[in-house]
């Protein structure tokens, strides 16, 4: 045990006064421990009272190192490598970042506007032209009219349209074997009896003229 040396006096017996060991027994006697201890016993308030007002550093040894921190251990250094890291995921330019791809067009040429819907007219105009017309186009009589500007007939138009539609995903390269003759059977027949009917919306149109349809009156709520 380290040894200091302690000037004390007490009404309670002898303190010593020079260097001793105070591991060693018999350094105080019995009647000085007994009436040290009854008198802390009847004024702990007084003692707790001083311990805490008492500087806890000047209870310590003067060569003594102090207490370590207590509380929460404070985080290391961040090294700049994490940091420069870090900086770079929170400044990466939105355009950089792979977005969901945006599709506000509608695929259904009546739900189109503006140049989507002049785009999409285009190319099933270019489709009826150049596929349906010189394969499935019977020839024109009073029973079975077509339009020579059939686009100016909005029904033909939607009637056309979704059947370009069907024709893209039944023949088209993914599509399955009896995929073609799905579509002749429930799409391509359907809509030629419809728009080749006497009362269809060609109704009154020839090989030369295009006659406009009045549309029906709809009386107001």
């Amino acid at each position: 045990m380290r040894e200091h040396t302690y000037e004390l006096t007490s009404t309670y017996g002898e303190f010593p006064s020079e260097t001793s060991d105070f591991s060693a027994p018999g350094w105080m006697d019995d009647s000085a421990t007994t009436a040290l201890v009854n008198d802390l016993a009847h004024r702990p308030g007084e003692i707790w009272d001083s311990a805490e007002k008492a500087d806890p550093q000047s209870l310590l040894p003067a060569d003594a190192e102090p207490p370590a921190r207590l509380g929460p251990a404070e985080p290391p250094p961040m090294d700049m490598a994490d940091s420069a890291e870090v900086v770079a995921v929170e400044t990466v330019p939105a355009e950089a970042v792979p977005a969901e791809a945006e599709n506000d067009d509608p695929p259904f040429i009546l739900y189109k506007e503006g140049e989507s819907f002049n785009a999409a007219l285009d190319n099933l105009i270019l489709w009826v032209s150049h596929l349906l017309l010189p394969v499935y186009g019977r020839e024109i009589s009073s029973q079975s009219p077509w339009c020579p500007r059939w686009w100016m007939h909005m029904e033909a138009v939607a009637q056309l349209y979704g059947l370009w539609m069907a024709w893209q995903e039944l023949t088209g390269s993914t599509a399955p074997l009896t995929g073609p003759a799905s579509w002749h059977r429930d799409h391509l027949a359907p809509v030629m009896m419809m728009l080749r009917n006497p009362t269809g919306p060609f109704a009154g149109c020839t090989t030369e003229s295009h006659r406009v349809k009045e549309l029906p009156q709809v009386d107001a709520l």
